[in-house]
């Protein structure tokens, strides 16, 4: 639906889910046509707060929680957003305050862009291709997001590659009134991490809180199922909507020719133990066609290669169903992943040196310690050696950067580094760091919930379901669960070096010891192999062609050395060079041809 008045002009392209029929249709107003929304994502206690509001006189004429985002800006504001459980991103007109209020959900699973043109018009979307395609917007590049980029391997929130255009940041809402300037942001939500969480049974209200989070997402007038890997997360969520189906789950995986990086027998095995009615689809190695198609799926230079298989598990979950839950932020909420293990390994070496001896003792040996990629890990001290001279932030940064700082260094042209002006990722982190705990677990749990959760994996997850009109629930990230979990001690989440400990042992009466404490696959995509072998030339051209080379960001030397090095075997650059053909898909399409 469009809607256009003079000022204004909202429109809508609807995925239903609930209440089907056209009085679900967007934008949406009240009877008395004052007050108008369009909004993309789930209100799961739409029904309370339709029961609230109805006992305030509001009245309702569709069943969909669309309309409850309506009423509910009348009755309390902008702090309608406090009332809300779920996940969403919407736009409110209120025409007889001429009011624009603009809203994201706590975590950020749903996307919001915007950008102020230079004569005051106030653009916004779901997907910045809609921003970029207004004639008026200007397409110059933000160095600053550019260095993000290749270090993160996505732009973090709030920045957006371009100058111009920004994303509303989880938890943040806007105000907008005609005739008046445009504010920055408010951020109405934060997670805190205030002890205090943990009662007598940790792990037995830990299960209630999660069934209780599945729960409200098994709610849909269209079919609904979940993705299953056979990692802890997913399955925990499908172990959670089996015990409150009246019907086989609809469980979907993928599954790949490697054993090295292959789930799939242990998603059959959940779905055995579930009684679900599981799809696998094997995908292939060599999924070349997705290279090119990613660019203009994610609007934005987007580096994870995982994009790929994501996109697979999309198109298979929507040929069954129209919502499809997912595991997404198990590691994040409960300290899950393997480089908080070893960053809270380095932060002792560091409290127990001081900076002006630990620099140049570890960053000696970092520099002549050999690189052994192929050693066993504990002979691979190089990188730890190389993270231990730099403070918290930058070796906490260098642990999870795609392309580390000194290919950086190699890759960037003089006159980019120019303009960077000294700027370094790292600023990303500081900045959030102002905010996060003492503690260096719940530092970078932290740290991890503003930049990569959003950034990464939701991003990643939004634009692949999207693309197949698919719509993907993520029940872990309930923002009741995210703050109790929040609250819990440290050593309930990583214990004796084992993280999501907590986690782990409050599914121990759902799921086997193997699924859970087996070591985390993920999926993988075989890069390397792919850059020295079928996809060579086409690596060389994109990215020693004068389509890059000429933007003027890259010295073309340094890129030629990462491509000469990976392609003759020597080292393995294939992140990097990922980064590189992911830019360069970027340019082509919003840099040249202006699509």
């Amino acid at each position: 639906g469009i809607y256009t008045e003079p000022g204004l002009g909202l429109g809508h392209r609807r995925l239903a889910i609930l209440d089907l029929s056209a009085a679900g249709h967007q934008p949406l107003f009240n009877a008395e046509g004052t007050v108008a929304v369009v909004y993309n994502g789930e209100i799961y206690n739409y029904r309370e707060l339709r029961a609230e509001l109805e006992g305030r006189g509001y009245r309702f004429r569709s069943d969909c929680d669309t309309e409850v985002i309506v009423h509910a800006w009348s009755a309390w504001g902008a702090d309608c957003v406090h009332r809300f459980r779920g996940m969403f991103a919407f736009a409110v007109w209120d025409r007889e305050g001429e009011t624009l209020f603009l809203a994201r959900d706590r975590l950020g699973i749903k996307p919001l862009h915007y950008a102020l043109l230079s004569d005051g018009r106030l653009l916004f979307a779901s997907e910045l291709k809609a921003v970029v395609d207004h004639p008026d917007f200007p397409r110059d590049l933000d160095p600053e997001a550019v260095e993000d980029y290749f270090a993160f391997g996505y732009v973090p929130d709030p920045r957006t590659i371009f100058r111009r255009a920004r994303k509303l940041a989880p938890g943040q809402r806007l105000t907008v009134r005609r005739g008046q300037r445009v504010p920055e942001p408010e951020t109405y939500w934060d997670l805190t991490f205030e002890p205090g969480a943990a009662g007598g049974d940790p792990e037995g209200e830990l299960i209630e809180r999660l069934d209780e989070a599945v729960r409200m997402r098994q709610v849909a007038d269209v079919p609904l199922g979940a993705f299953l890997s056979g990692g802890v997360d997913s399955s925990a969520v499908v172990a959670m909507m089996a015990r409150n189906a009246r019907e086989p789950v609809q469980t979907s995986s993928i599954s790949f020719g490697d054993k090295a990086f292959n789930e799939a027998s242990y998603a059959e095995q959940v779905a055995r133990r579930y009684s679900t009615d599981h799809a696998v689809r094997e995908v292939s190695p060599d999924d070349f066609d997705l290279v090119d198609r990613l660019a203009g799926l994610y609007d934005e230079p987007f580096a994870d290669s995982s994009a790929m298989p994501t996109y697979r598990v999309c198109e298979l979950a929507r040929s069954r169903v129209t919502v499809a839950l997912s595991g997404d932020g198990g590691d994040e909420t409960f300290a899950g992943y393997r480089r908080y293990r070893w960053y809270l390994q380095e932060e002792k070496v560091r409290r127990l040196l001081p900076g002006p001896l630990r620099q140049p003792v570890f960053g000696a040996l970092g520099t002549l310690y050999p690189k052994l990629n192929r050693a066993p890990r504990y002979l691979r001290a190089k990188a730890t050696f190389q993270s231990l001279a730099l403070d918290p932030l930058d070796g906490y940064l260098d642990s999870l950067s795609v392309v580390k700082a000194p290919q950086r260094a190699l890759i960037y042209s003089d006159r980019f580094r120019s303009e960077l002006a000294g700027y370094t990722a790292t600023e990303v982190l500081r900045g959030h760091a102002a905010n996060a705990p003492d503690h260096p677990l719940l530092r970078v749990q932290y740290l991890d919930l503003k930049t990569y959760l959003p950034g990464d994996i939701l991003t990643k997850v939004d634009r692949a379901s999207m693309a197949h009109s698919l719509e993907v629930r993520v029940p872990v990230l309930d923002h009741h669960l995210v703050e109790w979990a929040a609250g819990l001690p440290a050593g309930l989440k990583m214990h004796r070096g084992e993280g999501k400990a907590v986690f782990k042992r409050s599914l121990r009466p759902y799921l086997a010891d193997d699924i859970l404490y087996r070591r985390k696959m993920g999926f993988a995509v075989p890069l390397a192999a792919w850059f020295r072998g079928p996809l060579r030339d086409h690596v060389r051209a994109a990215l020693l062609g004068p389509e890059l080379l000429d933007t003027g960001l890259f010295d073309p030397d340094g890129v030629r050395r990462l491509v000469d090095e990976h392609q003759s075997g020597k080292w393995d650059h294939s992140a990097p060079i990922w980064s590189l053909l992911m830019f360069a898909g970027f340019q082509r399409r919003y840099l040249e041809t202006g699509a």
